[in-house]
């Protein structure tokens, strides 16, 4: 097939890999302009830019994927299909009646569930047994779009953001190619989404949904914990400083107040929360490295009956 590839991230990567290995003519890369980053005012390529360049792709990086300069050159390339994964911008239907094939979305999560930006991390925050991958045909809704075929991935326990994206990353490029067979052979048959299914949305994350509030319940904490890690990460304050929490389990004592510190051992130390409590087990002061919370421990004299937040 002829494709324009869409996407922006590296959870982009390996889908367009994928198509490349499979003997697929990507005859354009489409993503976000280049951004200035650092003091210095650097120009950082979009992970997929620097992808298609290795591969001495024509990359395109519209603005505004509705400028009619941008709608005529993809109208040009007169592609079979268009593959979208995490550009980050809305189509118009303009752009969604070029291909042949229409526009295929790679999509990390079970749809009709967690439609929205940042379906991983809150599929790991809500507890999830279960999450996946949706490739569907694009429509003018956000997310909304006829269902071609889905891939299931169980959480572990110790399941992270990013443990999790980069399971998503990889079997979203192996089904994407399966749909892009079963579109050409005709062996797909598209479903609609049930929108009494759909859960709540999947909003962009942001650093100020990881401030940690001890009076929730540990489990639930926890799973933030898990759900923000590596991006944007959870935190709370101690003597003034933010501390970010990378890792903690679930403890069975239940004596004090939320965020109070209730016991401290060789390993870590124990916060109250708003039922139980959380042995925090790694952790990462202001200004330093990320360190196991027994580290941590042994060059700060922390105290029972202490506070975070």
């Amino acid at each position: 097939m002829r494709v324009v590839f869409m996407g922006t991230p590296d959870f982009s990567v390996p889908t367009l890999e994928k198509i490349i290995e499979a003997g697929h003519e990507v005859i354009g890369v489409v993503t976000q302009p280049d951004k200035a980053k650092g003091r210095g005012k650097n120009v950082s390529y979009p992970p997929i830019k620097e992808k298609a360049l290795e591969h001495g792709l024509t990359v395109y990086q519209p603005k505004r994927a509705r400028e009619p300069e941008f709608i005529e050159q993809m109208q040009a390339l007169a592609p079979d299909v268009m593959v979208v994964v995490a550009f980050g911008q809305i189509l118009p239907k303009a752009i969604l009646d070029i291909p042949k094939y229409g526009c295929v979305n790679v999509h990390a999560s079970l749809l009709p569930k967690y439609r929205g930006a940042a379906p991983i991390q809150w599929a790991v925050i809500r507890g999830e047994a279960v999450s996946g991958v949706t490739t569907m045909q694009m429509d003018v809704g956000l997310d909304t779009g006829d269902m071609l075929l889905k891939a299931e991935v169980p959480l572990e326990a110790d399941e992270t953001g990013g443990s999790l994206h980069d399971k998503l990353s990889t079997l979203g490029g192996e089904l994407l190619i399966e749909t892009l067979k079963g579109l050409e052979a005709g062996t797909i048959q598209p479903e609609k989404q049930d929108d009494s299914q759909a859960g709540e949305y999947a909003r962009m994350l942001d650093k100020a949904l990881g401030k940690i509030d001890f009076s929730m319940a540990a489990a639930e904490i926890e799973r933030l914990i898990r759900g923000l890690s590596p991006w944007p990460s959870a935190y709370t304050a101690y003597k003034g400083k933010t501390m970010k929490i990378w890792r903690a389990e679930v403890s069975e004592e239940n004596e004090g107040v939320p965020g109070q510190i209730i016991s401290v051992d060789k390993k870590g130390f124990t916060v109250m929360t708003g039922d139980k409590a959380l042995h925090v087990l790694e952790l990462q002061m202001e200004g330093k490295k990320r360190m196991d919370a027994g580290a941590f421990l042994r060059g700060c004299q922390m105290a029972e009956g202490e506070m975070l937040g």
